[in-house]
């Protein structure tokens, strides 16, 4: 085989390695990085979640399509709505999407097993639901401007029942977290949080600040709200829902949303200029990070190693994502990238077996080492491939070859 013959193999074990990592790797769900998604429709996108393999996000516009779908937060498809409510907040339990809405006459409900189609539920009372958690084998429902039926449940989503909220607040978010329902308001005195272990008795907990806290989740052991008004103090935490502190905003904004997913929490807002977006790894330092587009950012959910946030304004463009991209339609199978590598790994091995420029073998070896992870100890390939071994009794030397063997050595 000619030197080049013999080049071009090692440089295709290379390149195929080469090959390899780059398609097997994958981008990580980091909240840092964000990109621009075509939405369905230009909506009014209020509330997102996943679930079932599913994002679902729902909207306060829209005729007849106020849910749009999505497997991966890239494509999205337009659904039709049980009716053309304003749906404020959805969200995934037991088997079942369940959104809610501020307007309707006693269709306040609808639920769907896939996020595809919907049937409408009758709510327990006709008052502005906007938000909707799952836990503990209930769904809970919490509203704004009412005391007395301020709050329904709901074991399947379907048969709803009005509960009495802890004070007469305008409850704008409600999560479920280490055995325990919390819900946030934006109106009260020192005490615009609430708890409950099973969403029907409710008590009213010390706030830390008078903030609108806009919107709450729990992860990390810790329940984090954040706040559409406020100065530099716009989040505030807890580890029980009962003891809340202050925390420092990234910035100023109006934080609409806030999530807990792949380690990470991530906030984003309808306010601001490049930064509606901030996350943090406690819930505590909190870092503004470059958004997508200046659109008003309502919801946010993760899944699928995905964030992915929902916008109320925007043209063609109401979706921003930041995560792993889709092998299926970004990237390549892999499997025929390794299969490559495998096949050029063999033939470069036959190539240098029958190799004669001892000096080319010896510069192809120096590329390879250390490519994608994959290290070779050069001393000893070198020796086996280029060098004779010569033994006397115990001791073995290794000389060039076709070079004869010192006195008293025998080759072997």
């Amino acid at each position: 085989m000619s030197k080049s013959g013999f080049r071009r193999g090692a440089l295709a074990v290379i390149l195929a390695v080469l090959l390899g990592v780059c398609f097997a790797s994958e981008v990580s769900a980091d909240g840092t990085t964000w990109t621009i998604r075509t939405s369905a429709s230009d909506n009014s996108w209020q509330s997102i979640t996943y679930g079932n393999g599913l994002f679902v996000a729902v909207g306060v516009s829209g005729t007849g399509n106020r849910v749009m779908t999505s497997p991966d937060g890239i494509t999205w498809t337009s659904r039709t709505s049980a009716a053309d409510n304003n749906w404020r907040s959805v969200t995934f339990g037991n088997g079942l999407f369940v959104a809610v809405s501020d307007s309707g006459t006693r269709n306040r409900v609808m639920t769907s097993p896939d996020g595809i189609t919907w049937t409408i539920r009758t709510s327990a009372v006709d008052k502005s639901w906007y938000s909707v958690a799952y836990g503990n084998g209930v769904f809970v429902a919490v509203s704004i401007g009412s005391a007395e039926d301020g709050i329904m449940t709901s074991p399947d989503g379907i048969i709803w029942t009005s509960r009495t909220a802890a004070q007469f607040y305008n409850w704008k978010a409600v999560t479920f977290g280490n055995g325990l329902f919390v819900a946030v308001s934006y109106t009260g005195s020192g005490n615009r949080v609430m708890t409950s272990p099973d969403g029907i008795t409710w008590t009213s907990q010390t706030t830390p600040a008078n903030n609108n806290w806009w919107s709450i989740t729990y992860g990390g052991n810790l329940f984090v709200a954040v706040s559409s008004t406020g100065t530099g103090n716009r989040v505030m935490t807890s580890p029980d829902g009962v003891t809340w502190s202050l925390r420092s905003s990234a910035a100023d904004n109006s934080w609409e949303s806030v999530i807990y997913g792949n380690g990470l929490f991530v906030a984003v807002s309808s306010t601001g200029t490049g930064n509606r977006v901030m996350t943090s790894p406690d819930g505590i330092s909190w870092t503004s990070q470059t958004s997508a587009a200046n659109n008003s950012w309502y919801g946010v959910t993760y899944g699928n190693n995905t964030y992915v946030a929902v916008s109320g304004s925007g043209t063609g463009n109401r979706i921003m994502t930041s995560g792993r991209v889709s092998n299926s339609s970004e990237s390549v199978d892999n499997s025929a990238a390794q299969a490559a590598a495998q096949a050029a790994a063999q033939a470069a091995a036959e190539a240098g077996r029958r190799a004669k420029e001892q000096q080319d073998l010896l510069e192809i070896l120096s590329l390879i080492p250390k490519i994608g992870g994959i290290s070779l100890n050069l001393s000893e390939t070198s020796q086996a491939l280029l060098s004779s071994k010569c033994v006397k009794a115990k001791t073995i030397k290794f000389v060039k070859k076709g070079a004869k063997c010192p006195k008293g050595y025998v080759k072997k």
